[in-house]
């Protein structure tokens, strides 16, 4: 089963305007954004990727195409992908949602809260485990596959796949142009590496015949 890259999208300056994002649209890297994705761009540029995936909104997209750059893959969008759904708090000032008796919930006890409007963390979590396993068993054994998409969401991944309480989420850490490695086999799930930040180096793949794929030396390289 293949190795998954899940990728955290560039910085933005959405955040300084002390407002919810959630689904916005028209959230685009800034510059130091760009110059992240094209870090990652360089880091993976000799990684055989098999497919690159992108949450559909475009501070992802944007953080995806320097890394299909140069490459015969077209970047696929998967909506299941896409950030948190908030429903009504969609642009609201932080500041003011901070107020609300819900956000003690919010930060303590997310397994039981709903945004007004949108998705339970609960739904959000399912949502993404159900297309990582359908893009993994779209992959052979050998594939390495990029996944560029969300904080939140990773984080629910990753603590899905750890088998931490979903209340217990927020304490993974996904910085902004992160990679966190899942290495997805029969037996099971690990987390090869998490929350990487460029500059690192990956393996070069090796051409001749009875060496070590490029999987089994990236799966070595960070074991240690």
């Amino acid at each position: 089963m293949p190795l998954l890259l899940l990728i955290r999208h560039g910085e933005n300056d959405f955040v300084k305007t002390g407002k919810m994002a959630g689904h916005t649209p028209g959230v685009h890297l800034n510059e130091r954004g760009k110059e992240q994705a094209a870090e990652l761009g360089e880091t993976l540029k000799d990684v055989p990727l098999a497919a690159i995936y992108s949450s559909p909104l475009e501070r992802a997209i944007e953080t995806a195409e320097p890394i299909a750059q140069g490459r015969e893959l077209q970047i696929q969008i998967r909506h299941a992908l896409i950030e948190s759904n908030i429903g009504a708090w969609q642009g609201s000032e932080i500041k003011n949602v901070r107020k609300l008796p819900e956000w003690k919930m919010v930060q303590n006890q997310p397994s039981r809260f709903r945004f007004p409007d949108g998705e339970s963390f609960q739904e959000m979590q399912t949502r993404l485990v159900n297309e990582i396993e359908s893009i993994a068993k779209a992959h052979q054994p050998e594939d390495i596959v990029a996944l560029v998409f969300h904080s939140d969401p990773i984080k629910l991944v990753v603590a899905y796949y750890l088998g931490m309480p979903l209340d217990n989420f927020q304490r993974i850490s996904i910085d902004t142009a992160s990679v966190t490695m899942l290495y997805v086999s029969p037996g099971g799930v690990s987390l090869v590496k998490q929350n990487l930040r460029t500059p690192f180096k990956f393996p070069l793949p090796e051409k001749r015949p009875g060496k070590q794929s490029i999987l089994q030396r990236i799966l070595e390289m960070f074991a240690h």
